[in-house]
């Protein structure tokens, strides 16, 4: 693609899905549909095209998101691959489930083992998700410092609540139990801690204590999964560093329960990895808004579907 330097690959997280997703790549691209069949014979548990089509009002679902988020993030991956050889990769972050789907993309594990996974990781959080009253908020133009010990002062108390996402400069989100949440947004208002707070349609309380129960049954299957050095650099939601083939089991497992860092990994791979330019496969365009505000100087693109797609190949390749 002329006129890019390294480019980033992200991969959406879960709350981006929306009904009928993929499903016009699914029809005009005879690759996108290859991988999406492929894909679907590795799910155990249910049929991929069904879900996507959402007619039961599965994608509500955390157990069902989480595969057809990635699945779509790795069929975009396969037309970029196809039409983008000679791409200059920097890096790649996923967000939360986005991992799997970049840990994928970069060697570290088979799509076999990644999928099965991420199966079982849905389940488990969605069992998780159905056992607790819990909630979580976005909070815009946040004074972190100020949230955070919001938080600290609440959690001392016996309640669980934390930041559990670290989007960008521009915004955090914070998770716990109901009453916690609902007591924080209260503090942070009244104290102008961030300028607003918006509840999140979400199933539960993500990367935070109330999930435990999923980390810890996440540690045998990851345990048997053979991993290999990433190809290219994988920036880690929970570290903020690079995955390497040591640390990946223990580091999917903890990533559950810890708050993630979009924006250190994305900072990290403009300062360490020269990258100027982000791609992101995947539905909603959510990371590309969170680049925006670590960096407005980047080149930004976002696929999610046919008219996407070919836009990106056509502005790409006009520079």
């Amino acid at each position: 693609m002329s006129g890019m330097g390294k480019a980033a690959i992200l991969f959406s997280g879960q709350g981006s899905q929306y009904s009928e997703m993929g499903l016009d790549l699914y029809e005009k691209d005879p690759l996108f549909k290859k991988s999406l069949d492929r894909i679907n014979s590795e799910i155990g548990s249910f049929d991929l095209l069904e879900v996507l089509a959402d007619k039961n009002q599965q994608l509500e679902q955390t157990m069902y998101q989480q595969p057809a988020i990635v699945a779509l993030g790795l069929g975009l991956n396969a037309l970029v691959k196809r039409d983008l050889p000679e791409l200059p990769l920097g890096g790649i972050v996923g967000l939360s489930l986005g991992e799997y789907a970049a840990l994928i993309t970069a060697d570290a594990l088979s799509e076999k083992d990644g999928i099965k996974a991420l199966e079982a990781r849905a389940r488990f959080m969605q069992e998780d998700a159905e056992n607790s009253q819990s909630k979580m908020a976005a909070l815009l133009k946040p004074n972190i410092a100020a949230v955070e010990q919001i938080c600290c002062k609440l959690a001392e108390s016996g309640q669980i609540i934390a930041v559990s996402n670290y989007n960008s400069p521009k915004q955090v989100v914070i998770g716990g139990q109901a009453d916690a949440v609902s007591q924080a947004i209260a503090q942070i208002i009244d104290t102008k801690a961030a300028k607003k707070a918006i509840g999140l349609p979400v199933s539960g309380a993500f990367h935070t204590k109330l999930f435990a129960n999923a980390s810890d049954k996440m540690v045998p299957i990851l345990n048997e999964i053979n991993f290999s050095e990433p190809s290219v650099p994988v920036i880690s939601n929970t570290t903020g560093q690079p995955f390497t083939k040591e640390s990946i089991s223990l580091t999917l497992v903890k990533q559950i329960v810890s708050p993630t860092h979009f924006a250190d990994c994305i900072s990290y791979l403009f300062d360490n990895e020269d990258v100027d330019t982000t791609i992101e496969l995947g539905p909603g365009g959510t990371l590309t808004q969170f680049v925006k505000q670590v960096d407005r100087k980047v080149k930004r693109y976002q696929v999610e579907d046919h008219d996407t797609y070919q836009a990106f190949l056509e502005e790409g390749n006009s520079k």
